[in-house]
C-alpha cells in the first residue's frame, strides 16, 4: 500500500494546478491520478485540431446526454477531456474569466474571498500575458494568454453588424465588464495550444515528490469513521484490468475529476442519495441527496449562414492546395488558420432590458459543419452560436452501476424552464 500526503483525483485544469502548487513544498508527497492517458496526440497541440479531438475516443470520453425532452428527445454529445490536461487539452482555448458581477454575487451569498477584487490578483498571478502586465493582466505566471494570429474579413463584418445593433466594439472581455463584441484572448503560446498540462504540470513533472499515474481509474474513495464522521483517507484504484489496490493520504484526498466524474465517484463511494446507493448496491455512508444534482450548463444554439463575396475556412480545408498552404504557413510562422480556436469572435448582450448584466454570449466561427468529427461544408459559411449564461434549467449526474468505467447518466434538462426558452428565442 502506497502512502502520500496528498492524493489528487483528476489531472484536468484544477488537478494540474494543484499538483504544481502542492508539490512546490518538497516535504509534501503528492500523487496525481488521471484516468486517461498522456496528452501526446498530434492534434492536441495544433489549435484547429479541436476538430479532430472532440468526439475522438483517444482524448474525449465522448459522453452523451440522456434524451432531452426540450430538444425533441435528442441525445447531445457532451465532450470531456480524456488525458493529462483534461478538457483544457481539447477545449476552445478561450481565456475568459467571467463578469465582475458574478463573482461579487457569490461573495454576497457568503462565499468570502470570491469577490472580483479577491480573485483578480489570483488570475494575474497565474497569467503570462503576451503584451505584458497591466491593470487586468499579469506576465509572471504559467498560463500563457495571447491574441489571435489570423484574420477573417467575415468576422470583422459580423463585429460591424453587432455594433449597428447596439452591441459596442470593445478591446477585450477580461476587465470585469463583458458587454460588447471583441476577439477572444486565447491560451496559446506562439500558435500552440497551451493547456493546463503544459502550463502547470510539464515544468514540474520531474519533482521527486510528485507521482503521476495515467490510465488509472479511481473506483471509490476509502472512507474511515472518526468522531467527526467519515473522512476520506485514500482511494481504491484499478489499472489495466488489475485487481483494485489502495493508496492512502495522510493529509487530504482532493476530488478534481470534473463535473461528471466527481459526483459519480462520490456516489460509488456511498456518498449521495441513500436510495440511489441502495439501488447501485453500494453501502450508504453519507445520505447527501444533493450529490450530482443542480447540474446546469450553457446550451449552445448553433446557426449556420451561407456567405458570399468573401472566404471562410470551409473551401481552404476542402482543397488540397489550401491544406498545403495552411500547413506550410503554420510550419514556418505558426500563423494562419491552423492557429484558430473554435471561435475567434464573441459578443455579450442582454436578452431584455430587465437583465442587470449580459446573460447571452455569442461565439462566431468562420466555418460550418454538421457536427464535430464530420467534414466542413463545401460552401462558404459562418456559424454564430448563442448561449444562455444564467440558465434556470437544472439536471443531474447519476451513476448507473458500481463499475467506474461505465458512463453515468447525464441529464441536463435543457430548455425545461420558460425563462430559458425566452432567452433562446431572444438570441
Amino acid at each position: 500500500m502506497e502512502k502520500f500526503d496528498y492524493i489528487i483525483v483528476g489531472a484536468g485544469t484544477a488537478g494540474c494546478v494543484l499538483a504544481n502548487r502542492l508539490s512546490a513544498n518538497p516535504a509534501h508527497r503528492v500523487l496525481l491520478i488521471e484516468s486517461g492517458g498522456k496528452d501526446d496526440y498530434f492534434w492536441i497541440d495544433i489549435p484547429v485540431g479541436y476538430l479532430y479531438t472532440i468526439n475522438n475516443p483517444r482524448c474525449d470520453w465522448c459522453f452523451k446526454t440522456d434524451a432531452e425532452p426540450g430538444l425533441n428527445n435528442r441525445q447531445i454529445g457532451y465532450a470531456r477531456g480524456k488525458g493529462l490536461g483534461g478538457s483544457s487539452s481539447i477545449n476552445a482555448m478561450i481565456y475568459m474569466r467571467g463578469q465582475r458581477s458574478d463573482f461579487d454575487q457569490w461573495a454576497a451569498l457568503g462565499n468570502r474571498g470570491w469577490g472580483w477584487d479577491d480573485v483578480l490578483p489570483v488570475f494575474k498571478a497565474s497569467e503570462n500575458y503576451q503584451h505584458g502586465a497591466d491593470e487586468f493582466h499579469g506576465d509572471q505566471g504559467e498560463l500563457r494568454v495571447e491574441e489571435r494570429r489570423v484574420n477573417w474579413e467575415i468576422l470583422d463584418a459580423w463585429q460591424d453588424a453587432a455594433e449597428e445593433m447596439g452591441i459596442p466594439r470593445i478591446k477585450e472581455f477580461n476587465t470585469g465588464d463583458n458587454f460588447g463584441c471583441a476577439y477572444f484572448q486565447m491560451n496559446q503560446r506562439k500558435g500552440v495550444r497551451w493547456s493546463a498540462s503544459k502550463a502547470f504540470l510539464r515544468p514540474i513533472e520531474h519533482r521527486p515528490n510528485l507521482t503521476v499515474m495515467t490510465n488509472t481509474h479511481v473506483q471509490k474513495l476509502a472512507l474511515q469513521a472518526n468522531e467527526h464522521g467519515p473522512r476520506a483517507t485514500g482511494v481504491w484504484i484499478t489499472k489495466g484490468g488489475d485487481a483494485p489496490s489502495l493508496v492512502t493520504a495522510t493529509r487530504e484526498v482532493i476530488l478534481a475529476a470534473g463535473a461528471v466524474a466527481s459526483p459519480q465517484i462520490l456516489q460509488l463511494s456511498g456518498i449521495g442519495e441513500a436510495g440511489l446507493m441502495q439501488q447501485l448496491g453500494a453501502a450508504p455512508v453519507i445520505d447527501l441527496p444533493g450529490v450530482g444534482h443542480n447540474l446546469q450548463d450553457h446550451l449552445q444554439i448553433r446557426t449556420i449562414y451561407k456567405v458570399s463575396n468573401t472566404t471562410t475556412l470551409n473551401p481552404r480545408v476542402n482543397s488540397l492546395v489550401g491544406k498545403a498552404m495552411m500547413g506550410l504557413e503554420y510550419l514556418l510562422f505558426k500563423t494562419g488558420p491552423l492557429t484558430m480556436p473554435p471561435s475567434q469572435l464573441g459578443a455579450f448582450a442582454k436578452s431584455d432590458e430587465a437583465q442587470p448584466t449580459p446573460n447571452m454570449e455569442w461565439h462566431v466561427q468562420p466555418l460550418s459543419l454538421d457536427q464535430f468529427g464530420s467534414p466542413l461544408h463545401s460552401f462558404n459559411a459562418i456559424t454564430p452560436s448563442v448561449c444562455n449564461l444564467r440558465p434556470a434549467s437544472r439536471g443531474a449526474i447519476t451513476a448507473q452501476s458500481l463499475d467506474p468505467l461505465m458512463a453515468p447518466k447525464i441529464n441536463l434538462n435543457y430548455l425545461s424552464s420558460p425563462e430559458d426558452e425566452a432567452v433562446a428565442l431572444a438570441g
